[in-house]
């Protein structure tokens, strides 16, 4: 099966994201963690948003993970595959915690 290419729209959008994921503290890149796993699982993360929003994290982090929401659900299936590969070469380790946290949400409901 062929796969689409990635629209110029969306490509500026992932690269966007991951600009700000290289200027994020490990505290955002938890919270970003997190908000992936949800994004990635629906349903079968129980997520940490609502705890961590008490935490004070800095106005432009939260205007950037509204963002980050908005392209997600904008990108298909193989947009959304494209931006994970471009973080893991980004960041090994953060895309590696990401695929365990997805490995054990197997078999939940």
């Amino acid at each position: 099966m062929a796969t689409e290419p990635i629209s110029y729209v969306t490509l500026q959008e992932q690269r966007c994201v991951l600009n700000w994921f290289q200027n994020w503290t490990s505290a955002q890149k938890e919270r970003f963690l997190h908000d992936l796993l949800g994004k990635a699982v629906p349903g079968k993360v129980c997520t940490l948003l609502e705890s961590l929003s008490s935490l004070q994290l800095p106005n432009i982090f939260e205007c950037q993970l509204r963002l980050w929401t908005q392209w997600f659900e904008s990108w298909g299936e193989e947009e959304r595959n494209h931006f994970l590969h471009m973080l893991e070469e980004q960041d090994p380790v953060f895309v590696a915690h990401f695929y365990r946290g997805v490995a054990g949400t197997a078999g939940r409901d």
